[in-house]
This record gives C-alpha cells, structure tokens and sequence, in this order.
C-alpha cells in the first residue's frame, strides 16, 4: 500500500466526450507521488515548524523528522561513517553542489550523453565522446585517466534519461580507483528502478520527484573529506558555527550543515526518506521482474513505423524508458495526450548531444537544434492496460 500512486485514477475527457484512467508516461521527468510520501508529510504537518531553530515542540519534533530522514536516506545509500548526506532542491543542485567542493585543479572526466545536469557544471573538463559499447566506455575512460593527473573525478549516469539502458558503474568505479580517481553518480533515474550503494561509487546524487516524492528536494551523499574541506555551497544561516565582529571573522559549521544554509526543506526530505523506507522494505526483485516485463511488452509492441533508439544495443539492460524515433515528435505526443489520454515526453530531454547524435541530426558537435524524440517511461503504478493504449495509439498515426 505504501507504493501505491496517489491519483492513479485521475480521469481526463477525450474530444469524443469519453472518460478515459489518464496514461501516464512519462515517469522520466516526473514519477508520480507514492501514498508512503503522501502520508508522511500529512502526518508532520500537524507538528510542522523550523528545524534546527527553536526549543518548542513543533521544532523539535521537525528537527527529529529531518534527522531521521537523513538516516533513513543514508541507509538507502548504503552510506557509512566516511560519508554525508545533504539534502538539496534536486539532482542538478547536488552535481553543482560538488561541482563547487572540488579541489582546486581537479579534472573532471564526462561522456558526452549525459543529462545537462551531469555535463554542465565540472569544471577542467576531459568530455569524451558517448560510447556505443560498455567495452568502448571503460577504453576511452581508461585512455583519459592515463593521461590525467590526481585529483580527478568521473562522473557518470546510472542510467540514461534518454535511452533507459543502465552504465557499467562497477567497472567504471574499479577502474577509476585504479587511477585514484573518485566516481559520482548521476542516480536520478537509477534510483527509482534499481538499488543504489555508496560501494560502487564515491557519490551519488537523486531526486526526489524522479522517486515518488513530490518536487523540490534531492541528495547528495558520499565522501565527506572533499565536502567538509570546501566552502559553504549556501553562505548564511545554519552553514555558519559562529561569526564575529569583522568580515572574515567567522567558523563554518561541520558536516551536512555546512551545505544546507538556510531553511531546509523539511517537507521534502521527510518524503524522499518515507519512500526510499518503503522501498528497502520492498521486494525490490519483484518490482524489477514486473518492470521488465512491462518494458518487453512496450517493445515487442512497437509497430514498424518507429524505430527505437540505443547507445549500447537493443539486448542491453536498461530501466522503464524507451525512446523512439518519429515524425514531429512534439506534434504526436499533443496528440497522444489530447486524443487518448496519454502523457509522454517529446524533445531532446536536456541531452542535446547525445539526442544529436542518436537521431544523426549533427556530427559536427555545434550547438543547432535537433527535432528530437518521443520518449516513453513507466514504473510503479503502470499497467498493462498503459502499454496496450500507447501501442494502439502509435499503430494509428
């Protein structure tokens, strides 16, 4: 009951006058709230106040929320004593968050299919091109980190926005301490599908509305030597131990707090936390097999008119995302949604090269435009009566 989808019955009328369950597919930007996050704010809300703030009891009843969802989180991870959680407002503002706590003349090693979250904010950038085989990955990576000196860090997606197939993120780990580099994770659409550890990567980053949580809330946990040794990502309240007379003057604080100035946003990591709770109670190999199975459903349904997009291959491993190439892909997913009832997504999903380069719109690397792709994405909630709609509907253009 706690994975439930709140509003999974939410109607919408069709030109035709009919009532129609709204198909929604488009978990890749935004999965739907779960009852587990639904409940858990409800239940504070009574006793809501500012955390770490005051002796009353709404904020020591808030501070203890927060808290707990941080050890909540933290065991999500499988975080240990050499790592912090930070709560922050998403994935992007976590990978910018660690952006700014490297040290100083770190390199920072990229393949160039990632989500702009994940390409955009390193700086002293080695971008490589996106590989067509996990093998051909870990030869540029290895190929880059020879000629890279310490400090460096790989960072890398769990699974791709675009195409749903999952990276090699142990093999690229094992090779990058090789080197000792250190790996972060851009886990946005890994964590929903699949268990995330802290074993397989120095950091990882998620958000919360990608997990079955409302908006506004993401983490960022991992290794805490480079994120102590850094400047406040937040200057202000919470992110300062004490401040003196003189500018200058003054102590940061320690640990998570000393990137959460500020205010947190209690509501949104008591929700993350009761997800990623119902989820480590969770039969997470049953939610994979249903899933998959889903996923071959959708793509053993394909008509012949479409042609679905891959970076590794259409037998490599992947989460509940498939994208297809169409005619006007912007144009057909209104159509989707106004005719029958459905909500995908259209467009280059914040991935311009690497959607370049899988629709051969640009080889050159410059900026343009591309007409992109249609992408559809499912997970807890979704049904078979939601990959049968979408298959008719494509079948009828």
């Amino acid at each position: 009951m706690s994975l439930d989808i709140v509003g999974d019955d939410l109607k919408v009328e069709l030109p035709t006058g009919e009532s129609v369950r709204f198909a929604h597919l488009d978990y890749a930007a935004s999965a739907p709230c779960v009852t587990a996050a639904a409940r858990a704010v409800g239940d504070l809300l009574p006793r809501y106040g500012s955390v770490h703030r005051g002796t009353g009891v709404r904020s020591a009843a808030s501070t203890i929320a927060y808290e707990l969802a941080r050890d909540v989180v933290a065991e999500f991870v499988g975080a240990g004593p050499e790592h912090e959680v930070i709560f922050t407002r998403n994935t992007t503002d976590a990978l910018n968050l660690l952006a700014r706590a490297l040290p100083a003349g770190t390199t920072t090693i990229v393949f160039d299919g990632e989500h702009h979250a994940n390409l955009l904010p390193w700086p002293n950038q080695v971008r490589l091109p996106a590989p067509s085989t996990p093998a051909e990955a870990l030869r540029s990576l290895e190929e880059a980190l020879e000629n890279t000196l310490s400090p460096a860090l790989v960072t890398v997606t769990g699974a791709s926005n675009v195409t749903g197939e999952v990276w090699p993120i142990e093999e690229i780990a094992d090779l990058a301490h090789r080197y000792q580099a250190r790996v972060a994770v851009d886990a946005a659409q890994l964590a929903p599908h699949r268990p995330i550890d802290l074993r397989n990567a120095d950091y990882i980053a998620f958000s919360g509305h990608k997990l079955y949580a409302p908006f506004g809330a993401g983490v960022l946990a991992g290794r805490s030597d480079w994120l102590d040794a850094a400047d406040p990502y937040l200057r202000g309240g919470g992110a300062s131990a004490s401040v003196g007379d003189r500018p200058g003057e003054l102590e940061w604080a320690a640990g998570p707090a000393r990137h959460e100035g500020g205010t947190p946003n209690l509501l949104g990591a008591v929700a993350i936390a009761a997800v990623c709770e119902a989820l480590l109670q969770a039969d997470r190999d049953a939610l994979h097999a249903e899933e998959q199975r889903l996923l071959t459903r959708l793509r053993d349904g394909l008509p012949d008119t479409v042609r679905e997009v891959s970076l590794f291959g259409p037998e490599h491993p992947r989460v509940g995302i498939v994208s297809i190439a169409v005619d006007d892909p912007a144009g057909l997913a209104q159509k989707l949604a106004r005719e029958h009832g459905i909500g995908v997504r259209a467009g280059q999903f914040c991935a311009h090269p690497l959607v370049r380069r899988l629709t051969g719109a640009s080889e050159s690397g410059a900026c343009g435009t591309a007409p992109g792709l249609l992408r559809i994405s499912f997970g807890l909630g979704s049904t078979d009566e939601d990959i049968d709609r979408i298959l008719e509907a494509l079948r009828s253009y």
